[in-house]
This record gives structure tokens, sequence and C-alpha cells, in this order.
């Protein structure tokens, strides 16, 4: 009895399997005919004129010019600090306030140290005075022995007594020399209070460089308790400042000392200092494979601050009379670079391979071929060896009119 149901589900079975295979054939057949039209629309492209832009091959001078940022440091800087602790009393400078080599610059309270140059000048007194004393004793025994000595000529006194003479002058003697060196001991004691002394007025020196500098930054104020060293204020030279800069592997070989750079700074569009390349470190750090510069900046007028960032140029080589186009006229080919070379009478481009030089911003420079005429700037990616080209502005022909309205029809009918 169940057997006309089983008919029943197999024949829904064969009639769905039908409509899977009729419904892949028409997938297959569409797909087919949307590749063979996207060829057919490409191979009518082809033939279409493509707009494009073109610039002229140009002669001139170019640059190999090495661009870098970095940071202004002083040329020279210092920190003003006593060598005596003490009580600040006076500071006679601020922050931006010019300072002369030997300048006063802060005073501390003195009056410990006044009392041991006092102390120190009477010690010396009282060994000036000892030295007078034992001088006149000294004098004394000279003449007693002498006086003894002509006497035992005459046989009148024994040796014994002769010797005793001797001795006495012979200490008296020593005893003028332990005076006199007590007295040099006081004097140097008397000196070094009064360094002592001169080290609570303290001064701004350095030896080298200009003869004026400035008060950079201010630590403390009057009244403070200083410690030995402790800072009071940075003088800095800012007459030339230096630009320091880090350089890569690549060009570390290219930087000479003596080597001209031009300095430009957010602080001053527009305006260009000049420098010289100073010093140069003799290793890479090994972390960035970077080594350390520094430039000697010319800063008149004192505009240019220490700690400014800056940017810097480095001009390594430069070619006159080069053969310069447009960096946007180049284009990858294989892994080389090449350029489309107009040929205006057949309104034609030409793939020209090209070897390239130096690269000064957006111009590059052609070494070999010698290139004249005009290459394409705008509209590469479209283009291939011997594409039709029309220059931006100029209107097509009309055989190029029909073609791109066709064109347009078909993409409006596949839309």
């Amino acid at each position: 009895m169940g057997y006309p149901g089983f008919l029943s589900m197999k024949k829904k079975y064969v009639i769905a399997a039908v409509l899977v295979v009729i419904i892949a054939f028409v997938m297959i057949w569409q797909s087919s005919q949307r590749i063979s039209g996207q060829a057919e629309g490409s191979s009518v492209r082809a033939g279409i004129p493509v707009a494009v832009e073109v610039a002229p091959v140009g002669i001139g001078t170019i640059r190999d010019i090495g661009v870098y940022t970095g940071t202004l440091l002083p040329e020279s800087q210092f920190t003003v600090a006593p060598k005596v602790a003490g009580r600040l009393e006076k500071i006679l400078v601020d922050i931006g306030d010019e300072v002369q080599r030997g300048q006063l610059i802060a005073v501390l309270d003195d009056d410990e140290f006044v009392q041991q140059v006092d102390q120190a000048r009477a010690e010396l007194d009282v060994a000036r005075a000892n030295i007078e004393e034992s001088s006149s004793d000294l004098g004394l025994k000279q003449r007693e022995l002498e006086r003894v000595r002509t006497l035992r000529e005459k046989k009148i006194v024994s040796q014994s007594e002769l010797d005793a003479a001797e001795a006495q002058y012979a200490a008296a003697l020593a005893g003028q020399k332990v005076a006199r060196a007590q007295a040099a001991q006081k004097e140097a004691v008397l000196k070094a209070a009064q360094v002592r002394l001169d080290y609570t007025r303290i001064r701004a020196s350095w030896e080298d460089g200009s003869r004026t500098r400035v008060v950079g930054e201010r630590h403390v104020d009057e009244g403070a308790m200083l410690a030995a060293n402790a800072p009071i204020a940075s003088v800095i030279g800012i007459d030339t400042l230096k630009a320091v800069i880090h350089v890569i592997e690549r060009d570390y070989p290219r930087i000479r000392a003596g080597q001209k750079a031009f300095i430009t700074t957010d602080a001053y569009p527009g305006r260009t200092f000049t420098g010289t390349i100073a010093r140069i470190a003799p290793v890479l750090k090994e972390a960035a494979r970077q080594a350390r510069v520094e430039i000697d900046v010319d800063n008149p007028g004192k505009a240019l601050t220490p700690g400014m960032f800056v940017r810097v140029q480095i001009r390594f080589e430069q070619h006159e009379n080069a053969v310069v186009v447009p960096v946007k006229a180049l284009v990858r080919n294989n892994g080389s670079r090449s350029v489309f070379l107009v040929d205006r009478e057949s309104s034609r481009v030409r793939l020209v391979p090209v070897e390239i030089g130096i690269v000064e911003g957006d111009t590059a420079e052609v070494v070999s071929p010698d290139l004249v005429g005009f290459v394409v700037t705008v509209g590469q990616h479209l283009l291939q060896d011997g594409s039709e080209i029309i220059l931006s502005g100029e209107r097509p022909g009309p055989e190029a009119e029909d073609d791109q309205g066709g064109e347009a029809r078909e993409a409006t009918s596949r839309s």
C-alpha cells in the first residue's frame, strides 16, 4: 500500500536534480558571456587615446642634499658653585643677565672665614716675634763662643768650656731655624685662610671663548644654606651654538669636517642659518647604527636659543647642466625605472628605461640615456609602450569621440 507514495517521492527527486543541472548550466553560460564581454571591451579601450599631462625634460643644476633633524646646544655651559659651605648672603645675577669673565656672581656669609684669617695673622705675628728672639739669642751665643775660643787659644779656659760654648751656639742656631720654620707654617696657614675667605666671593670664570656670556638658569635664592659645590647658577655661551644631529650608516662616509650646513627652525620660518661641521663621532652607536655629528652654528643677534628643534641640510654633491625630469614621471618597469617619452608628431609614447642619479625634492637626474622632449607625468598607469595619447586640454578627434561615446553607451547598457 505504500508503493505509490515511494514512486511519487522518487519523481520529486528527479525533478529537483534536473532543475539543479539547468541552473548550473545557466550560471556557467552567463559567466562566460560576461568574461567575453569584458575582453571585448578591453580590446576596444586599448585603441582609445589616453589623456595625459606632460612636462619638458630640463637641463639644470641638481644637488644631493642630506636632511636631518637635531637640537641646538650652547657652545659652552658650566655651573657656578661655591667651593666652601655657607649661607648665601647675596646673589647678584638672574636668568638672562649677561656676565663678564671674572664677574662677581654671589657672596657667602664670611664672618667665620674673616675670624680664621685674623687668627692666622696673629699666629704669624707670634712666629715672627720668635724669630727675632731666637736671632738675638743666637747673636749672644755667637759672641760668647768667639770669646771662649780666644781664651782657649791663650790657655786661659779649658777645652770643656769651649765645647759647652759651641753646644750652646749650635742650640741657638737650631732654635732660630725652628722659629723660621714655624713662621713659614703660620704664613701658609694665613694664605689658606685668605683663600677660603676669597671662596666666599663666587665669580664666573672661564678661559676660552667670548668675554661675555649669559645666565641660563638660577638654582637658589638668598638666605639658602649651601654645601660645597652646590649649584647656584648656570652660565652658557650662545654667540655660537652647537647643532647636534645623528647620521645613519649610509650617510656616515659622506660626512666631512668643514662641510657647510644650512639650519632652519620653526621659530624663524623662511630664515636660514649657516653652520660648519666641527666634530664627527668616530663610532656608530650599535643600537641605532647612527653617529653623532656636531655643527658650529653662527648666531647673529643671538636669535637662536639652546634647546630649539632644528632641521639641517648638508649638501654632499652638486651636478651642473644635468638632465632632469619630474620625479612623478618615473615608473617602475621590471624592477628598473623608466619614463614615457612623448612623440608629439604621432601622439604616442615610448617607454624608455633610465638610470637615475641625484634626486632633489620633486626633481630627478637622468644619468643615461640623453633625453630630449617631453615626458608623461600624469596618466602613466594607463599607458604601455606605443600607446596613443591626448595631451590634457586637447580635444580628441571624431573617431576617438565615437569610440569613447560607444564605450560610454556600452557601460550604460551594462549598468
